[in-house]
């Protein structure tokens, strides 16, 4: 039932915030869009079999926010109802009961799988982050985040405010102890190999320090290997150059921690190695990590469009494109972000996904089913159980 578990992500962009936790969303965000690699990537080919652990049998609840996003509630219900026709685990949207309830009827849905949780406040784009999650009690993502904590629910999934949700999940839930920042974990898809590759941190933390890194490349590794159904990830640091010497003093110093450390640690890696697979868990600050995944698009985008240029410049071009149209959709298909669903953020006491905030029906439908194995795993207890070895590494370092 599940599709290949591939997560993207909307850019993040830093700005100051009350309690120096540094993020808040940009309206427009940036995905990782697999442009580039698409015609190398095909996403089928991932191993459902990886997916280790899940169980149609287990009733997982799904806890969505259903008032967050540019599209919200229209889209986010729909794919709610969509989602609901293929799996069997119950969904409970949280917002402005009214109007999910209309939403609903909309879709003609009359089943029970589908709960509404009412929440009559909204936290939108424009508010403050911190200020919001501590004065918005009852908004539809604090309400959803706290029925995490109260057990009422596995996952909760939002495409609503970017540093509003970090701030819920650092104030709400609080950070696994040990953890000094948790992150934005995004999927980065590899060149010509069936699994793609994963960067910690894809922007929520811009200055790091050399232990956050280890941080990022554990929490990555687990991710990896227990969502995503990949052994023994290998774990790369984005430098300017391979050999150790290179890069700043953090990254030297976080060269060496990631060394120590029991993950499959490659040594640096370069970005123009990154599309190549280098890595499984490509390690880097926020600041990199959201260049490279802005980098990627950008330059996608480019090309995209100087194909399509050329498919149309003059009749032998468009005869040509008319033999290709299906392959061209196939390419088409391959290159919508509604595939990928959303990105995970490690390091809090409990499983959040940030959607991106123009999710359509067909990505909140994708996020919700990919949201599954990786509550499904308790990635947060095992991140948990191996906060002892990093606190180790760090104080012999």
């Amino acid at each position: 039932m599940l599709r290949s578990f591939i997560i993207g992500w909307r850019g993040v962009i830093t700005d100051k915030m009350e309690n120096n936790y540094n993020h808040i969303p940009c309206k427009r965000g940036v995905f990782v869009v697999s442009f580039i690699l698409s015609n190398y990537v095909k996403l089928k080919q991932f191993d459902l079999s990886n997916l280790q652990g899940f169980s149609e049998e287990k009733d997982m609840r799904i806890i969505v926010d259903g008032m967050g996003g540019d599209n919200a509630p229209a889209e986010i219900v729909k794919g709610a109802v969509l989602a609901a026709n293929e799996i069997n685990d119950t969904i409970v949207l949280v917002g402005q009961e009214n109007l999910l309830r209309a939403e609903l009827e909309k879709n003609k849905y009359t089943g029970t799988q589908i709960e509404i949780e009412d929440a009559p406040d909204v936290i939108t784009n424009h508010d403050t982050p911190v200020r919001a999650v501590r004065t918005k009690k009852q908004s539809s993502m604090v309400v959803g985040i706290n029925m995490i904590k109260e057990g009422r629910g596995d996952v909760f999934v939002s495409a609503g405010n970017t540093g509003a949700l970090m701030a819920g999940g650092l104030f709400i839930l609080g950070r696994i102890q040990g953890i000094d920042r948790p992150a934005i974990a995004s999927i980065y898809p590899i060149l010509g190999t069936k699994h793609p590759s994963l960067l910690v941190d894809a922007g929520a933390n811009a200055e790091c320090k050399p232990n956050n890194m280890l941080e990022f490349g554990t929490m990555g590794s687990i991710y990896m290997e227990k969502v995503l159904g990949v052994q023994r990830p290998k774990v790369g640091l984005v430098n300017i150059g391979a050999e150790e010497t290179k890069g700043t003093t953090m990254l030297k110093a976080a060269h060496e921690l990631l060394e120590k450390s029991r993950l499959h640690f490659v040594g640096n890696v370069e970005a123009r190695d990154l599309p190549h697979g280098a890595c499984d868990v490509i390690v880097c600050d926020g600041f990199v990590g959201n260049i490279v995944l802005k980098l990627t698009e950008g330059l996608a985008m480019k090309i995209v469009s100087l194909l399509k240029k050329k498919f149309t410049a003059g009749m032998k071009a468009k005869l040509g494109a008319l033999f290709l149209l299906d392959k061209m959709k196939e390419i088409k298909s391959e290159f919508d972000y509604s595939e990928y669903g959303g990105a995970p953020i490690l390091g809090v006491k409990g499983h959040i996904v940030k959607m991106h905030g123009s999710s359509d029906a067909k990505a909140v439908k994708n996020t919700i089913i990919k949201a599954i194995p990786y509550a499904n795993e308790n990635v947060v207890e095992i991140i948990q159980n191996s906060v002892l070895e990093l606190e180790e590494i760090i104080i012999s370092e």
